[in-house]
């Protein structure tokens, strides 16, 4: 009697409607502890700065209050209240003073994480971003690590900072995917030790969930080494992905040398194959992107004159580029942009 309802077709819609609404609520219970949390933490940071605020008690405790209270709440409340973490507490008031504006979907782990960052500009991308992509803990970890909010920003003018600042990396057109430059040290491949193409293709498949943090939001994995039969002749893409918000093939061909003008016909011959060959209804024009160790611009620039607009030639590099330069290249943009807004 039981398999014969099992096989029944209205037994198994209210069994998948059954295990839905619970991973639902689930999923809802998890979201209400978190913000009930975010939001304690902030009440307790208000309370700490205005109980500093009343002058005779600040005086009276001075640098000691925190380390005071840790103690204190330790031994009424248990665990939750180290000194690391009452400092946090009393920095996420200060930094959200409105508490309406800092987002309840984030965990309080992820805002220890997103504390650390002095700059509010890049702090606000990594809320934002951590949202829009739900990155755990450790993915913020590693994106906060790897700058990746100063190399998206590298090249921009000040509005687009703002906006990538404001909202996040949206995805909503090619070069959106692009990084300044696109950075693989997950490989570990110590420097100046050297790969060949076919290594390098192979390390970022064996290491694909990270392969597919850097590239961003959207990507779907097709296949590597994807057969592009014209006359016979044996082409292949090294990697082939789909984006789901562009609705796009993603081609991407690796390179450990200088990229030359015929790597750019070849790539524009496969984005030519997968408009005609590839594409469905529905589906976008490919994007084709040659990820190289150097690029030499004034090339570039003129193997790609009236050429397809949708083909990029981006660097990679195997170690954590150098932050401080970019956050120079940042402050000299908004600065630069401060100083031509004051004189007009």
């Amino acid at each position: 009697m039981s398999e014969e309802i099992t096989a029944e077709p209205a037994y198994t819609d209210l069994l998948g409607r059954i295990s839905e609404a619970y991973v639902a609520g689930q999923v809802r219970a998890t979201q209400a502890v978190h913000s009930h949390i975010t939001k304690t933490y902030w009440k307790i940071g208000r309370d700490i700065v205005e109980f500093e605020q009343g002058g005779k008690a600040r005086a009276e405790y001075g640098k000691n209050l925190l380390t005071r209270l840790s103690r204190d709440l330790t031994v009424r409340q248990g665990k939750g209240f180290n000194r690391s973490n009452v400092i946090r507490i009393r920095q996420f008031y200060v930094n959200y003073p409105k508490g309406a504006t800092a987002s309840h979907l984030l965990t309080w782990s992820h805002w220890v994480e997103l504390l650390k960052i002095e700059d509010a500009l890049e702090r606000s991308f990594y809320e934002q971003q951590s949202v829009a992509d739900k990155w755990t803990v450790r993915e913020l970890q590693r994106q906060m690590k790897s700058s990746i909010f100063l190399r998206l920003a590298a090249g921009k003018d000040k509005d687009a900072i703002l906006q990538l600042s404001q909202q996040g990396q949206l995805g909503a057109q090619p070069s959106d995917l692009l990084r300044d430059p696109f950075v693989f040290d997950f490989l570990k491949i110590p420097e100046p030790h050297s790969v060949s193409e076919t290594d390098l293709e192979t390390r970022l498949c064996d290491h694909l969930q990270s392969f597919l943090l850097e590239l961003g939001k959207g990507f779907t994995f097709v296949g590597r080494q994807y057969r592009v039969p014209i006359n016979n002749t044996p082409f292949r893409v090294d990697l082939v992905f789909y984006h789901r918000m562009l609705r796009c093939f993603v081609l991407i061909d690796l390179k450990i040398k200088a990229v030359e003008h015929h790597d750019l016909g070849q790539m524009n011959l496969y984005l030519g194959y997968f408009a005609a060959e590839e594409n469905v209804e529905g589906d976008n024009p490919p994007i084709g992107i040659i990820l190289s160790r150097h690029k030499d611009e004034l090339l570039v620039e003129y193997a790609t004159y009236q050429m397809n607009s949708q083909l990029f030639v981006q660097k990679y590099q195997l170690y954590l580029p150098n932050r401080e330069e970019l956050r120079r290249e940042l402050e000299w943009t908004l600065q630069e942009a401060a100083e031509n807004g004051g004189t007009q």
